[in-house]
């Protein structure tokens, strides 16, 4: 079953050929208080076999056999069974140590389960709008002329992709307040994160709080962006000056890698979330 699931991924999610790769491809933490740290970064392996079932409410997960459970002890049940099918091979991908810090999709679904702030539907929504005041791609520099161009000739289309998708006014501005984002401009946005579910609103805010930018997430979930042009464009400055400069051995590439780990994650989370509960018998074959 399990060796069946980049087919069956693909095709439920239809998002970049190189996303699946990335979930597991890298070490990276988890960032945001909201979210689930695991409280050991690694362990040693307990189990063998990584199998998913369907129980009351969803799709569990069984290492051998033992259901998986989230940190506050409740049987670990996903909505959807793409996803049980990613969480399991988050699983099955650990080797001789479980490394608890690459495993994103897990740690997404111990959130969602748990709800450890106790946050609802309206108060996640609220979380990834108040981006759109401070968004990564709405700040503009003045100086230098190198930059400037590379800010209006990279961000200005994803911009007037998001007014044009939305019907909205968004803009940019120079002024280290940021633009001012119309109230007509953060009700439609507030109305279009009305229509994701409690588990896909998590996604969105994992991957905003990543990229730092709600524009940059919606073109992420919508797939105006790939996973990788959505993070150049959340650090632009950073490339720019590291064409300018140099880079830092190896430091800069783990950030950058680390980063479309986790975004990568959190945007197939968003669509897993939001894809048919249950996949027909057939595709387990292929």
């Amino acid at each position: 079953m399990l060796q069946s699931l980049r087919v069956i991924l693909a095709r439920q999610a239809a998002l970049s050929p190189r996303l699946c790769p990335a979930l597991c491809s890298l070490d990276g933490a988890c960032s945001g208080k909201r979210f689930y740290t695991p409280p050991n970064a690694e362990r040693k392996k307990f189990y063998e076999h990584v199998s998913i079932s369907q129980g009351e409410g969803g799709f569990e997960i069984n290492l051998d056999r033992r259901k998986l459970r989230t940190p506050l002890g409740k049987v670990f049940v996903v909505p959807s069974e793409p996803l049980a099918l990613a969480v399991a091979t988050e699983w099955d991908s650990q080797k001789d140590t479980i490394k608890f810090f690459t495993m994103h999709l897990t740690t997404l679904c111990n959130t969602a389960l748990d709800n450890p702030t106790q946050r609802n539907k309206e108060q996640l929504i609220k979380a990834s709008l108040k981006f759109l005041d401070t968004d990564t791609i709405c700040y503009r520099v003045e100086e230098p002329p190198g930059l400037v161009e590379l800010q209006r000739n990279e961000w200005d289309p994803v911009l007037q992709w998001a007014e044009k998708r939305y019907d909205v006014l968004i803009g940019s501005s120079t002024s280290i307040m940021g633009p001012v984002i119309p109230p007509e401009t953060k009700d439609v946005f507030q109305r279009h994160l009305a229509s994701y579910n409690s588990w896909a609103l998590l996604g969105v805010e994992f991957i905003t709080t990543q990229l730092k930018s709600l524009v940059l997430s919606m073109s992420l979930v919508d797939r105006f962006l790939t996973v990788e042009k959505a993070v150049i464009l959340s650090r632009l400055e950073e490339e720019y000056q590291i064409e300018r400069w140099g880079n830092v051995e190896w430091a800069h590439d783990y950030d950058k890698h680390e980063l479309c780990a986790r975004t990568a994650a959190g945007t197939l989370f968003i669509h897993l979330c939001s894809s048919s509960s249950s996949i027909k018998h057939k595709l387990l074959q292929d």
